[in-house]
């Protein structure tokens, strides 16, 4: 689930990436800023001046040894900055020397503006779920808009407008050149205007929603009148826009439109029924795009061509058993035709090499183990860098190197340690950061071999021991079904005395493929000062584990992940200091979902729980997401009532702290009311906190302290 923005404000990503935070940091982004000077409870508390007091202290009390470089010379050489000094390294004589004046830049804005990593720079980015409204063609010469409903084209000095298409309006919901707000928040579709590389030729999107129902969400609730944000948003089950390609040709100022359904009906079975991910060919002469069916378990990548609109489909993927990835890696080579494709058909992903006629070239690996990122296609040496999880144990990320032939496939790196590469431009070389849960990062230079040459950087936790701060515990338990090795971190105060009794705090988001724990060196959370162990456990939802590992939750939202999280909380019971009939909860979006379940599933196994803009029912839900995993409500209705925390109000028997905000586009208010009259009808007792104008985000932190340390009551 996203955080999303509405029409008067703009809030963050929503919490399924796929890049790891530790845990200390991602505490800080969850809550956001806090305002010291408010009057609060919580000052008065225990815990309270030892919070503080350890706040002011651990203030870098430790000195990581995480470097980011910036290669030089082809590979030759490298700057890296160090103690606020900046340095060169010459790999001939392992030496490094002071520099001043670089043009070094640090590895995120570089790889920013690096095409096929991430794209533009969020700074740049237009609102979540929305799209760019113009794009201007390669050659500088013409800018494409999107003008009431419309696409529109201009010199790019905005001169010579004329309009591109005119059936577009608000009345017959027709709308060219832009997206609806369910594409842009989960298929990730920020544009819905596609210049060709020789900027002969436009594609556009025309999307249809005149079927497709309003949702109002009441704005300003805080000023004199309110206004409301209107959009088309698609309930899980309801009706979808139906969604079209169209190709303007500069010169002949013709409009083709694209059989992106291969002339078949719209309907919930049809390949089309979803359409994005567009792009051109390298060389032009084609426009690709992916669909897929409503279900989602069958996926497509497919070119069109720009004269006649028919298609043909490039590469297939099916998954039966549940969905397939909308989104797989893919990376170009540099003749245009031949690309890499990342697959799960087997169980696990592994990288393929394709060209564009469709023709598997060769699979490039074949691993009974997730690869993830790609880091480097070195043509000239064959050969592509990549990162999988063949760690001794599958959180440790390893860089692999492979011939483009798919021979020679070789693990580089310390299978003891999660790794983070930066790889020569030759391909000589590589940066490496290793780490563990409790051991802090460590930089080295490699040569391409993966042989230690040089040691650049070591962590110091000189401060970090003198403090008494405890390093997180790497936690290792079976899933509900008694037989999945799962895994979580523990954290505990500095003060810790293991011979008395701690209350338990649990952070959990657990959707579906959001990123497993990695065994990145973590600081260990603020919040045990306050006098309670802090933990975080996986769920059988979790991505890098196969495809067959994710077929779990099918069908079976709220249920699977619950149950493995209640295990976690379980495989603790057997430590004396862990008091089992103190456990509480919190999340925010899926995890606010997965905080009641646990609350109201689990009443003998949590005692309280903080639930932040949660999904109630994913039938309140949009339906791409909600889809993907439990396809229909009208045919699974009972999967979707079990997934719903409604159907469990009965069962509260601890305390329950639900939070939302009124300007939540994302998840809308009523799931949050939706359960508030549920609770109340059963006549049970809980807190509620509103977010007047808020969108989609979590309850002050220092608020949810209060609720536990009420509940909890650590001593």
């Amino acid at each position: 689930m996203h955080p999303a923005h509405s029409k008067v404000s703009v809030f963050s990503r929503r919490t399924r990436i796929r890049i790891l935070i530790p845990c200390s940091l991602l505490l800080l982004i969850t809550f956001g800023p806090q305002n010291s000077s408010a009057q609060d409870r919580l000052k008065t508390m225990p815990g309270y001046e030892r919070y503080q007091k350890m706040s002011r202290e651990t203030t870098n009390a430790a000195k990581l040894g995480t470097l980011s470089v910036t290669w030089k010379d082809g590979g030759k050489a490298f700057e890296f900055k160090k103690e606020g000094k900046r340095y060169r390294y010459e790999i001939a004589s392992l030496k490094a020397t002071e520099v001043t004046n670089s043009s070094a830049k640090p590895r995120q804005e570089r790889e920013e503006r690096t095409e096929g990593r991430r794209g533009r720079s969020r700074a740049s980015s237009p609102a979540r779920g929305r799209q760019y409204t113009s794009a201007t063609s390669p050659d500088g010469k013409w800018k494409a808009f999107y003008r009431d409903h419309n696409v529109w084209l201009s010199a790019t000095n905005s001169t010579n407008e004329i309009a591109i298409t005119t059936d577009g309006s608000e009345k017959d919901r027709i709308k060219n050149g832009s997206a609806n707000w369910v594409y842009g928040e989960e298929l990730f579709q920020d544009t819905a205007l596609w210049w060709s590389t020789n900027s002969e030729k436009l594609a556009f999107y025309r999307f249809d929603e005149s079927h497709v129902p309003d949702f109002f969400l009441q704005m300003d609730q805080t000023k004199l009148r309110s206004t409301a944000d209107i959009e088309p948003y698609m309930k899980a089950g309801g009706t979808n826009p139906i969604v079209d390609l169209l190709i303007y040709d500069l010169a002949t100022k013709k409009r083709v439109e694209v059989d992106v359904r291969d002339g078949k009906p719209f309907d919930n079975s049809v390949l089309g029924h979803y359409v994005y991910h567009v792009l051109w060919s390298p060389d032009g002469k084609e426009l690709l795009f992916h669909r897929t069916n409503r279900r989602q378990n069958v996926m497509e990548f497919c070119a069109a061509d720009p004269d006649t609109g028919k298609c043909r489909v490039i590469v297939r993927e099916e998954w039966p058993a549940s969905w397939t990835e909308n989104l797989p890696t893919m990376r170009f080579l540099k003749d245009g035709k031949r690309f890499i494709w990342a697959s799960e058909r087997t169980g696990w992903k592994n990288f393929y090499l394709y060209n564009l006629s469709g023709k598997l070239v060769t699979p490039l690996t074949g691993h009974p183990f997730e690869v993830a990122n790609i880091e480097q296609v070195n043509e000239d040496a064959g050969a592509l860098y990549y990162m999988a999880g063949s760690g001794d144990n599958p959180m440790k990320l390893q860089l692999h190197r492979v011939s483009l032939d798919g021979h020679d496939d070789r693990r580089l790196t310390d299978p003891a340690f999660h790794h983070s590469v930066d790889v020569a431009p030759d391909g000589k070389h590589f940066v490496d950061v290793a780490q563990t849960h409790d051991t802090p990062p460590l930089t080295r230079l490699m040569d391409g071999e993966g042989k230690v040459l040089d040691e650049l950087a070591n962590s110091d936790l000189t401060k970090f021991d003198k403090l008494g701060l405890r390093r997180v515990e790497l936690l290792q338990f079976k899933a509900a079904d008694g037989k999945t090795d799962l895994y979580g971190m523990l954290h505990f105060p500095s003060n810790f005395r293991p011979y008395k009794k701690y209350p338990l705090l649990v952070s959990v988001y657990a959707g579906p493929e959001t990123t497993g724990a990695r065994e990145s060196f973590t600081m260990p959370s603020l919040l045990t000062e306050y006098g309670f162990l802090y933990a975080t456990f996986d769920s059988r939802s979790a991505s890098g584990r196969g495809k067959r590992f994710l077929d779990a939750i099918y069908l079976n939202l709220g249920q699977v992940e619950i149950d493995d999280q209640a295990a976690g909380v379980k495989s603790l019971w057997k430590r004396r200091y862990v008091d089992k009939k103190r456990v509480g909860i919190f999340g925010t979006s899926y995890g606010g979902t997965a905080s009641a379940l646990c609350l109201l599933r689990y009443p003998d196994v949590f005692r309280a729980a903080c639930a932040s803009s949660a999904v109630t029912d994913f039938r309140n839900y949009d339906t791409i997401y909600a889809e993907r995993y439990m396809w229909l409500p009208q045919e699974n209705k009972e999967g979707y009532d079990k997934a719903a925390v409604m159907t469990y109000a009965k069962n509260l028997k601890g305390r329950l702290l639900i939070y939302y905000g009124t300007a939540d586009n994302n998840v809308h208010p009523n799931n949050s009311m939706q359960l508030i009259q549920s609770l109340q009808r059963a006549g049970k007792s809980f807190d509620v906190q509103v977010g007047p104008d808020q969108g989609h985000g979590a309850l002050n932190r220092d608020r949810m302290l209060e609720f536990f340390i009420d509940n909890l009551a650590p001593r």
